[in-house]
């Protein structure tokens, strides 16, 4: 895919994952481009080949929000491979994410940004951590046990994976592995290489439109395969404590 002139390359990229998102990607990107409004940055949109008109509703933004780039899956991937294409073609050293429904307020991204920017090189994430859930009892349950089976098992210092909203580097997330459901095991894996992560609260809403793309069936069965494919990764981990040309 063709970018665009190296003059024009941003600090920040701002990547959305979108699946039937018709009702929410638009004002999604509207409070986006509100945020950082005065930064250097580029959201990415990625549409993982919604069914409805969440492509054309985005595509029509193009003219109001010059920042705004609109990638487009030939089928459906699932988010954390969306998220990746949209790292991929990004250009910005600092990447920030959000779900694409709207719940992860844009509003705190820049602050994360800051304290990524803030911190020692090492720092290679700083996540969002959610404050008062807007989500239904059993689905604050399920994520309640599942974070708590992660975190002592990965030891990952992390809270709450299920975030979307983080900023990390670009460079960074190039080097971890990928898998699907990657997203949720972002913390573990960039404290495997060797970097520090660290976490803010940020607030959450209520989904206004559309539907959840999971279950808690379906999410704890998948967490659980993954969950035992990154204890193997960290079993495999050796760091070398760095690496210079002499």
């Amino acid at each position: 895919m063709a970018r665009k002139p190296e003059s024009s390359i941003p600090d920040i990229s701002v990547v959305v994952p979108v699946f039937d998102e018709e009702g929410a990607a638009p004002a999604l990107a509207r409070e986006i481009a509100a945020a950082f409004r005065g930064r250097n940055y580029e959201m990415v949109f990625v549409d993982d080949a919604s069914r409805d008109g969440t492509r054309a509703a985005l595509k029509s933004l193009s003219a109001e929000i010059p920042q705004l780039r609109v990638l487009a899956h030939g089928r459906n991937s699932g988010q954390s491979r969306a998220v990746r294409s949209g790292i991929l073609e990004a250009r910005g050293a600092i990447i920030v994410t959000l779900d694409g429904d709207g719940q992860n307020d844009p509003a705190d991204a820049p602050g994360l940004v800051d304290a990524l920017r803030a911190g020692p090189p090492e720092l290679a994430l700083v996540g969002g951590e959610r404050v008062k859930r807007q989500d239904s009892h059993a689905k604050k349950v399920a994520s309640r046990i599942a974070n708590g089976l992660r975190k002592r098992l990965l030891r990952d210092t992390a809270n709450d994976t299920g975030c979307g909203l983080k900023a990390f580097r670009r460079e960074a997330f190039l080097r971890l592995p990928y898998f699907d459901h990657i997203h949720r095991y972002l913390p573990a894996l960039m404290q495997r290489e060797g970097y520090l992560t660290a976490f803010l609260p940020v607030n959450h809403r209520h989904r206004q439109t559309g539907a959840s793309k999971y279950t808690n069936l379906g999410r704890l069965w998948a967490s659980l395969s993954d969950l035992f494919g990154v204890i193997w990764l960290q079993s495999r981990a050796r760091n070398p404590g760095g690496v210079e040309e002499v």
